[in-house]
């Protein structure tokens, strides 16, 4: 059937909207300031990706029955900005210590046999990690200006050691209830966030269940964390 419309051989109507050029965003601050969110928003995205996939893979994608003996901190509570000072009176900022896993033991200079055990199984389980040892770093925190026994020096060589005040410890780690904080081990990630707590009286029992919390942490972030800082 033929229609003898006039408007039969007429070409449709199309509007067509030309795109915005790069000269338009860029004059537009709103387009400007909603553009660079997305990309700060993406950069720590990326960044922190690696971190989140190996916490995902400890706490979450771990084998059924897999006993762990460290609470996870939540929030994790970063590095502060404070002076410590060496055993030789030098000054060192705690933020200096990130790029390595910490395990941080806490207690007066004089070191008590508590303190002492605490030293005893750091060292063990820093050994005991065999060729992932060099990705962590043990740390002694002294909260009091109480002189190091020189029987101790010894097997504080590859150790670090600070001196802390007391005040400004305790706005950064925290022990559990009831708990005083160096009846602990703390664990620091490489970004400077300390992010576990072991629970107190570490012993030949608990120490192989800390030692594999250790060993999954170590495995779970091999992807992204080298030994030694840059």
């Amino acid at each position: 059937m033929h229609s003898d419309s006039p408007h039969d051989d007429q070409p449709l109507g199309l509007t067509v909207h030309s795109m915005p050029s790069t000269a338009d965003i860029a004059a537009d601050p709103q387009t400007r300031t909603r553009v660079g969110r997305w990309k700060m928003a993406l950069v720590l995205l990326i960044c922190a990706a690696p971190v989140v996939a190996s916490y995902f893979a400890y706490y979450v994608v771990r084998p059924e029955g897999r006993r762990n003996h460290g609470d996870l901190i939540d929030p994790q509570r970063p590095l502060p900005d404070l002076n410590a000072t060496t055993l030789d009176g030098k000054s060192v900022n705690l933020r200096t210590l990130k790029d390595q896993w910490l395990l941080v033991s806490v207690a007066g200079g004089a070191c008590d046999e508590a303190c002492a055990n605490h030293l005893y199984f750091q060292r063990q389980l820093r050994e005991g990690l065999g060729k992932n040892k060099d990705r962590l770093d043990r740390v002694w925190l002294i909260d009091d200006a109480a002189p190091v026994p020189e029987a101790l020096l010894p097997g504080l060589r590859d150790a670090t050691v600070l001196r802390v005040p007391k005040e400004a410890l305790a706005q950064w780690l925290q022990p559990q209830a009831g708990q005083a904080l160096e009846n602990h081990l703390y664990v620091v990630d490489p970004m400077g966030n300390w992010m576990m707590r072991f629970a107190p009286g570490v012993n030949l029992q608990t120490a192989p269940v800390i030692k594999k919390d250790l060993e999954q942490l170590m495995r779970g972030s091999e992807g992204w964390d080298q030994a030694g800082r840059p």
